[in-house]
């Protein structure tokens, strides 16, 4: 498994260990192998996506894999190839890829880099399920203080910018499912929230779970880029916002996801009622 220790791919962990799936976590040091143990990993393997050799010795005599890319890394395609590849190598039974909506959107950085990943995957005759989830709710956590503490709901792109999102939870039960069954085997599956929603919409509902008024602003995109060290990250951030900012972020038809879970999807407003109940006024926020 990639991302035992990340915020959002680190769900992950915990569904397979509910289905019994023994977690053999790719880690880059041993700081995050111990993170990745307290996490429910039963194993560790020492390794890095740049380095073919561990991806081969960390997939001995594992039946699946897990793989997320590091967004916005520079040779995030690169990485998501080679482990196909040892993958293949490995005579892996199972490959499980946690991408993204829209990888054909080619003016994002983040969204290019998966389209490789996928055409390795299809081309490599394993056995493979390929997860596009729109924007994880779990990333709006790091904005819940000056949400609930300001009345501020700040995002460097247009308040009337419609996307559309997902709970990575959710994300995390369908790639779970994908390795105790067979039925998403070859499948690629677009995993959405119902519904496109701007963020004038998502401040209503923010005011209405906190019984107080909350509004949506704009930072201005300069300062956004400047918080950022220099890099590809950076680069890559900034275009996905300008994207969002002329065009949003389309999808939101929640068909695929309502049925592969047998029920609806958690909604935006169930995320924020969490938030609410679990960071109440003073307490701190992780994302």
């Amino acid at each position: 498994m990639v991302g035992a220790t990340g915020a959002n791919a680190g769900l992950v962990l915990p569904e397979l260990n509910k289905r019994d799936v023994t977690v053999r976590a790719l880690v880059r040091n041993e700081q995050r192998a111990a993170s990745a143990r307290a996490n429910g990993a039963a194993e560790t393997a020492i390794g890095d996506l740049t380095d073919p050799p561990s991806l081969a010795a960390a997939l001995d005599d594992v039946d699946g894999v897990f793989h997320i890319g590091p967004a916005f890394a520079e040779r995030e395609a690169e990485m998501g190839v080679a482990m196909v590849n040892a993958a293949k190598a490995a005579d892996i039974r199972k490959f499980v890829f946690s991408g993204v909506i829209h990888p054909s959107i080619s003016a994002m950085t983040n969204h290019a880099a998966k389209q490789p990943v996928e055409e390795a995957l299809y081309d490599s005759g394993l056995d493979y399920t390929v997860l596009q989830p729109a924007m994880f709710m779990q990333n709006l956590a790091a904005l819940w203080p000056q949400i609930r503490d300001h009345g501020r709901f700040p995002l460097p792109y247009s308040t009337t910018a419609k996307v559309c999102w997902v709970d990575y939870r959710d994300v995390a039960e369908v790639a779970a499912m994908a390795f105790t069954g067979d039925h998403l085997s070859r499948g690629t599956f677009e995993l959405c929230s119902p519904g496109l929603v701007d963020r004038v919409a998502m401040a209503a509902m923010v005011s209405e779970v906190l019984g107080r008024a909350v509004s949506a602003v704009v930072t201005p995109l300069d300062g956004f880029a400047s918080s950022l060290p220099e890099g590809a990250r950076r680069d890559g951030m900034v275009r996905m916002m300008s994207h969002y900012d002329r065009h949003g972020f389309a999808g939101g038809n929640g068909l695929v996801l309502r049925a592969i879970l047998g029920r609806e999807p958690r909604s935006l407003r169930d995320y924020f009622r969490e938030l609410t109940v679990s960071h109440p006024p003073g307490a701190t926020v992780s994302s």
